[in-house]
């Protein structure tokens, strides 16, 4: 198996990974302006996820250049929202739907779940909201996206019929028995040419053709 080096050190996660591994970026503001023709001529990388909306109101400043360039270099790409548990789950899907295009080719939109509400029940409620409007929208079963502690909060027991992206950067999904976990954040210091700023890793969990089945096809 791969070990992946940064600054002389070997990131342990690549332990987990086969040298045959179907692997993607995630991308936000944070990566500022990125040369997709560079990254896509690395030829190790076929999908990204990108950093579209949060809330109501904030469209990540880099997410129409990032779409639009993935698209050109023949990336298969999907948009994650970042979720605000304050916030109604029905305006924050439609903040979502205002900014993101319903396209061919797209992978399914992606509910980042990182931060923890005050009221479980009312939490619950509003995620599925959320969830049934963007797949009603897209046509397609959103990707949640999560790390251990909101996964054993919110989706275990409630949401585990939806596609799991599973991040954490020391501990590998099976060990703490996320078993169908479908993506994988193993790595958040990568370094990519075309990427300025360290920038996130993630494997699928199968091959190129099971992504591709993810991607939405249908739409003209």
């Amino acid at each position: 198996m791969a070990l992946l080096l940064y600054t002389g050190i070997i990131w342990p996660n690549a332990l987990f990974l086969a040298h045959d591994s179907v692997r993607g970026l995630d991308v936000s503001n944070y990566q500022k302006r990125i040369d997709w023709k560079s990254v896509a001529q690395t030829g190790q990388y076929t999908f990204v996820f990108i950093k579209a909306t949060e809330g109501e109101t904030y469209e990540d400043a880099y997410f129409q250049a990032n779409w639009r360039g993935t698209k050109a270099q023949g990336l298969l790409r999907g948009a994650y929202h970042f979720y605000t548990p304050s916030l109604p789950g029905a305006e924050q899907a439609n903040h979502y739907i205002s900014v993101v295009p319903k396209e061919a080719g797209m992978l399914p939109p992606v509910l980042d779940l990182e931060v923890s509400g005050t009221n479980h029940t009312v939490m619950l409620r509003e995620i599925k909201v959320f969830l049934d409007r963007l797949e009603q929208h897209y046509e397609m079963k959103p990707i949640i996206y999560t790390d251990f502690e909101r996964y054993a909060e919110y989706i275990k027991g409630n949401f585990e019929g939806y596609a799991l992206w599973i991040g954490d950067v020391l501990t590998p999904p099976a060990w703490i028995q996320v078993h169908h976990w479908t993506f994988w954040q193993y790595c958040d210091r990568g370094h990519v040419p075309g990427i300025t700023e360290w920038v996130d890793f993630n494997v699928f969990y199968a091959g190129r053709d099971q992504l591709k089945a993810l991607a939405h096809a249908s739409l003209s």
